[in-house]
């Protein structure tokens, strides 16, 4: 392992806005996130596969009234949002380091307000549907952690895992698909998002693919 990331994992250990196995907090943290961590009772927005957490710090700068929480199991991925959010004093955001397939041992039912789904790794192959973020399983994990009338929010820049989605969401009786675009930055929508992008998306952007987005949430 590189210096680089031995500084860096020290940091997340050391830092009160990562919330990681090997603290006190992690084991008790379920249900209690605006006790625990936050100290308020503002409504809690989630998003998947942080990564470097440019978009959950993002949307802490413009949201002070809600709490955010990125989920990634790269702690020197998670770092970078953490310091950040560290260095500008933004109190509102936190990252929890974990398997996203763990995800309802650290959320009791209803905790989650708003949930962001943000350019996962598509799983291409059949064989690994159930891998996506986006596959039946991981929509059954989501339901009962999402409170009612919560929207849950999705982007990629991948095609198939976006008609996949669009299609599987459409066959349920229990979701109610609330809009989508194939073409996010020419959309009705891109100006609720305030020019917040994550690293994939202007990365993906810049080549000139098409940003594929769309909401829905879980009926009552």
């Amino acid at each position: 392992m590189s210096r680089k990331k031995l500084v860096r994992f020290k940091e997340n250990e050391l830092n009160p806005n990562v919330v990681q196995d090997g603290k006190p907090i992690f084991e008790n943290i379920k249900g209690n996130w605006n006790e625990s961590q936050f100290f308020n009772s503002n409504p809690i927005v989630v998003e998947l596969a942080c990564g470097r957490g440019e978009f959950a710090v993002g949307l802490a700068r413009v949201f002070p009234q809600n709490n955010f929480i990125g989920v990634d199991i790269k702690g020197s991925r998670i770092w970078k949002g953490s310091s950040t959010a560290t260095a500008e004093g933004i109190k509102n955001v936190a990252f929890l380091r974990t398997q996203i397939q763990q995800l309802d041992k650290f959320f009791d039912l209803g905790e989650i307000s708003e949930l962001w789904i943000t350019f996962p790794d598509p799983f291409p192959r059949d064989g690994d549907e159930k891998r996506r973020l986006t596959s039946p399983k991981f929509l059954e994990m989501y339901k009962p952690l999402i409170k009612a009338g919560g929207t849950v929010h999705f982007k990629t820049d991948n095609t198939g895992l976006f008609d996949y989605t669009l299609e599987l969401l459409q066959g349920r009786d229990d979701i109610e698909v609330l809009g989508f675009t194939h073409d996010f930055y020419q959309s009705e929508w891109k100006d609720e998002h305030f020019g917040i992008q994550t690293r994939y998306e202007k990365m993906f952007s810049d080549k000139g693919e098409k940003i594929k987005y769309l909401k829905f949430r879980f009926k009552d």
